[in-house]
């Protein structure tokens, strides 16, 4: 109300308290919480615990399987966990050994081909073969981190890179080339990326989560089942290495959480295999090995008059002024090297035309997994009149993008720091550049069902597979002519389009990209859209240059 001062010191945060056991507050989402409140150092709420006796119905909707697991089941395991324990003693909880087969899989992240090279090359100076230092890695699992180890040059290539993603501070951009021998490595002759963390390689919100939890199981585990412990290597693993992360300890403490020094655990690769094949209920992600190329299966989609066929481009030649623009709004000011940044201006040329093309005076844009902003930052500087959010999971990230809109003066933009599903507002026209696997699927999800426009450039078409939310193929006519196996088939040649491949190759990949995102297409017109799928100009933006642009009827 006008006039009426608002203070900060007047918000109450209320939340449930039923008992406490061992320094643990139940219900545990309470713990988790006060946690995480305490890990963002956040002052604006005076916190009030609420006496109850009744449980919390928590649901978590329109989540993926991971944030589920991880947000949702496992809080929830565990603390009916140790409740029983105190009359009995109950099961290890299933959804613990979920946790523990999840971190024994390789990590899959965007830049994947890149990392694993690099991770070749540190095995090749260090002497050490792939499959040696796999064995090596997996038959000690557990390691006490120091800050001198962490700044070694013997530190794994996935340690460096999830530490270097805790601190604001910018590492100096390296562009010499990897060796020759290393770049035409295969990619099945590459070694695995590790967990470090819950989602792989960077911190999130799931190990916030996930913390307070596994610390109380472990509690548990450690006084009664000691025994138990040498069936979680992975897990104790991890929970020595996030008290590495800045902030942790402090947090903790803060909680009444004082953590356990774990005894340091051994285990073979055999025993390991061995002990996660026999957890119920996880899905195999490990995929048969495919046996031939894709021109069988391009050639079925052809007998059914589906054909590699690509709508022409609206205005090629069409281009930004960027020298007239102010600096900050150009990818140059980003931390890439000066041709990338050509590139990135030539990818936005496409992504901005049609956004501006189909853009009215008030219309929401959003700018998913928007990185460091460039696509956001562009559309927030030409279009005034609207009102341009940019949603990404990584705050480094979005420092950046702040600290260039600062400096521009927008008064239009907004950003959200969250994983895309969070996002519910409504707007008129999303938009994403590369984002990667079905997180492009993801996006136009997003869009379908707020019947908003969208323009969207897919990436790592090899991470697409089958998840909780997405069958593939998608439409209803893939569906009647490709098993699931044969569009992975297009998937992954989709992939092999880098420009040091054979140029025959590159086009059968291309051709691969274009029917993959026709299904999509397709997919979105059985919704009621208008679909286009183009190539960007020129094509040698990048490896990854087709666009879905679509439009509610």
């Amino acid at each position: 109300m006008k006039g009426i001062k608002k203070s900060l010191t007047e918000e109450h945060l209320y939340l449930d308290f039923s008992h406490q056991i061992e320094g643990c507050i139940f219900p545990l989402h309470t713990s988790v919480t006060l946690f995480l409140l305490s890990y963002c150092d956040c002052k604006i709420f005076k916190v009030c615990l609420v006496l109850t006796g009744a449980s919390t119905d928590i649901s978590l909707k329109n989540v993926s399987q991971w944030t589920r697991l991880c947000e949702l089941t496992i809080p929830l395991a565990i603390e009916n966990f140790l409740k029983e324990f105190s009359d009995q003693h109950p099961a290890i909880p299933v959804e613990i050994l979920q946790l523990e087969k999840k971190l024994s899989e390789p990590v899959r992240v965007h830049n994947d081909d890149k990392l694993r090279r690099q991770k070749l090359k540190q095995q090749k100076a260090a002497g050490v073969g792939p499959f040696l230092a796999k064995e090596k890695t997996k038959s000690k699992v557990h390691r006490q981190e120091t800050s001198e180890e962490l700044d070694s040059s013997s530190e794994s290539l996935e340690l460096k890179v999830a530490f270097s993603k805790l601190t604001v501070l910018e590492e100096p951009a390296t562009t010499n080339r990897e060796p020759s021998h290393i770049r035409k490595a295969k990619a099945s002759d590459l070694p695995p990326l590790e967990h470090v963390f819950a989602e792989g390689l960077y911190f999130t919100l799931a190990d916030i989560v996930l913390l307070p939890c596994i610390h109380h199981f472990l509690v548990i585990i450690c006084k009664k089942l000691s025994e138990k412990l040498m069936e979680f290597p992975l897990l104790a693993a991890w929970y020595q290495r996030i008290q590495e992360v800045p902030r942790v300890k402090t947090a903790a403490s803060q909680c009444g959480i004082q953590f356990l020094h774990l005894p340091e655990l051994l285990t073979t690769s055999n025993e390991q295999d061995s002990n996660l094949s026999e957890v119920p209920g996880v899905e195999e992600q490990n995929d048969a090995s495919f046996i031939g190329g894709p021109r069988p299966t391009m050639t079925k989609l052809m007998e059914k008059g589906i054909e590699v066929v690509f709508s022409p481009h609206p205005c090629p030649t069409w281009t930004l002024d960027w020298n007239s623009l102010p600096a900050a709004v150009s990818p140059k000011e980003g931390k890439m090297s000066s041709d990338r940044a050509l590139r990135k201006q030539q990818q936005l040329n496409n992504l901005v035309y049609v956004v501006a093309n189909q853009a009215k005076p008030g219309d929401r844009i959003v700018d998913f997994c928007s990185g460091g902003g460039h696509v956001g930052i562009v559309l927030a500087h030409i279009l005034p009149s609207c009102q341009v959010t940019l949603i990404e999971n990584k705050e480094l990230s979005l420092i950046r993008a702040k600290k260039r809109s600062d400096e521009l003066g927008l008064s239009n933009i907004w950003f959200i720091q969250a994983n895309m599903e969070y996002f519910t507002g409504m707007f008129n026209i999303g938009v994403a550049l590369h984002a990667c696997g079905v997180a492009t699927d993801m996006v136009i999800e997003h869009c379908i069902k707020t019947r908003a426009s969208f323009v969207t450039c897919p990436c790592c078409y090899g991470f697409i597979q089958n998840t909780s939310k997405f069958n593939f193929p998608k439409s209803e006519q893939f569906k009647k002519t490709l098993s699931y196996k044969e569009h992975m088939i297009l998937c992954r040649f989709a992939d092999q389009t880098a420009v040091q491949l054979p140029p025959q190759r590159r086009l059968v990949g291309k051709q691969c990209m274009c029917l993959v995102d026709l299904d999509r297409a397709r997919a979105a017109e059985e919704c009621g859209y208008s679909v286009q799928v183009i190539s960007m100009e020129p094509e040698s933006c990048s490896p990854k240059n087709n666009m879905i642009v679509g439009v509610p009827i």
